[in-house]
């Protein structure tokens, strides 16, 4: 036990003045660090890019492969157990988890940006198909496939082997638990909370910015650092207090909200919009998206706008997993395989799909000057487009209610997953330490979201990230060679 605690303490001293070295620098010296980051990603994406799109597709053939397997009846857990949440509630809390504030922040800006890029001929039939296309791309399988990968690993090494909740836990099969307990795996976890921090303090800032964007265009609140001063530190409060009551309580109930919250503003959008359209566009963009899988799985030639969208975004996703699949590994106990892999890649794909298509087609029907305009300023694409519609104001209003509620479970989710990878994988991590980096990651965001900064967080965590792309392809073999041990 002893030995234990020091091991976490190191990694959690390490992870701290990480962290606290990356926040002086990108403060102190904001065009140094923003030089470093950018030349870092241009660097891997340029270089890289072939192996991003490879091993995400890779993902869902070895995610679809693993559940229709003969390992798909296993249980994450002891063979007589039980899943610890309903299916509604493990939904809520891997899907607020997982995309939260993004579904808000781009369900109507991505699809403008693809309507009136340079892709096609801007304001197309063309331009449209391909908004709603390559955003089924973006938040489709993709993401949830590289989410599953490492958070199955991590649910059958915990609750079946007994071994921590920490990201190097996935690499005994391969290397051995002595060589994991030693420098590689605290490295591993140490890449892992930054990756965490670094994701998460970034997805705040984004949030801050628009809910402080939709206050001011709805109310005419200012868009000034006091009010997103005031909006970090009444979250902070918030999901301090849902910190307090544990997992089951807090992050069940607001997730519980989440889901609630989004169901209703999706169902009032599809009424107050061109409700037929938005049906037919779901139906084209799935066949669509389903040949732009596997025809257009390696787009070589067009490296400058997959740079920038779909690189991008794989190394985007790559940086969030140690985080989400943390965190759903640790609420998955008692699952199978097979339950597992169903549950986390179809359910959310399938509601990331309609709600890209609402509000897709929202955006795209209210014509291209309004998409011009809409996304000229990302935090107030919704609220610009909303403002075409009736009942605009309302489902405006829901979805700063619904930011302010995926605010505060991302922060409280990814405090329970800190205070995991800092303690030793400890599943039930102690309330001091979840506080302490509650208040690290909601200053961090605050700090670079005054300085400007939070562009270059995210550049930087994306390349800081690029070793995950190994850990998730080793932990694909290590899986495997621990499954082969199964009696199935």
């Amino acid at each position: 036990m002893v030995k234990s605690q020091k091991k976490s303490n190191a990694v959690f001293y390490i992870s701290l003045v990480v962290v606290f070295f990356i926040v002086v620098w990108g403060i102190g010296f904001p065009k140094h660090f923003e030089g470093v980051a950018n030349n870092t990603f241009k660097f891997l994406t340029g270089n890289f890019g072939w192996l991003y799109l490879s091993v995400m597709s890779l993902f869902i053939v070895f995610s679809v492969w693993l559940g229709l397997s003969k390992y798909g009846k296993i249980k994450l857990g002891p063979d007589d157990s039980k899943p610890e949440y309903s299916f509604i509630s493990w939904f809520a809390m891997l899907f607020s988890a997982g995309m939260g504030i993004g579904l808000v922040f781009w369900g109507v800006a991505e699809p403008l940006n693809h309507f009136a890029g340079t892709m096609r001929e801007a304001g197309s039939p063309a331009a449209a198909d391909f908004a709603i296309m390559k955003s089924f791309l973006h938040w489709g399988l993709h993401p949830w496939a590289n989410y599953c990968i490492l958070a199955l690993a991590l649910a059958y090494m915990q609750f079946r082997k007994g071994k921590p909740g920490l990201i190097s836990s996935v690499f005994i099969p391969l290397i051995g638990e002595d060589a994991v307990r030693g420098p590689i795996g605290k490295i591993i976890d140490i890449l892992a909370i930054f990756a965490t921090v670094a994701g998460v303090a970034t997805s705040l800032g984004l949030g801050t910015m628009q809910i402080n964007s939709g206050l001011n265009y709805m109310f005419g609140v200012p868009i000034s650092k006091l009010v997103q001063i005031l909006i970090v530190v009444i979250v902070t409060v918030l999901f301090m207090m849902s910190a307090v009551t544990g997992l089951d309580k807090g992050i069940k109930f607001l997730s519980n909200l989440n889901v609630g919250i989004a169901g209703s503003l999706l169902v009032l959008a599809i009424i107050i919009g061109p409700t037929v359209l938005i049906f037919k566009n779901l139906g084209t963009g799935v066949l669509a998206y389903a040949k732009d899988l596997v025809v257009d799985a390696y787009p070589f030639g067009k490296e400058g706008w997959y740079g920038t969208w779909t690189i991008f975004y794989w190394a985007w996703w790559i940086a969030w997993a140690p985080f989400v699949g943390t965190f759903i590994a640790r609420i998955s106990k008692g699952r199978t395989i097979r339950e597992f892999v169903a549950g986390v890649l179809l359910a959310p794909t399938i509601a990331s799909l309609i709600w890209f298509a609402c509000f897709g087609t929202l955006g795209i029907e209210a014509g291209l000057d309004t998409a011009k305009t809409a996304i000229t300023e990302t935090s107030t694409a919704l609220f610009v487009v909303m403002s075409e519609y009736s009942l605009g104001t309302v489902i405006s209003l829901v979805a700063i209610l619904l930011l302010c509620t995926f605010f505060v479970t991302s922060a409280d989710s990814a405090t329970f997953v800190l205070g995991m990878m800092s303690q030793n994988g400890d599943l039930n991590p102690d309330l001091k330490r979840k506080v302490i980096w509650g208040v690290i990651q909601s200053l961090l965001a605050l700090a670079l979201l005054l300085s400007g900064g939070l562009k270059m967080l995210q550049t930087a965590s994306i390349a800081a990230a690029f070793p995950f792309v190994f850990i998730m392809f080793f932990t694909m073999i290590a899986i495997v060679k621990a499954l082969r041990k199964e009696n199935v």
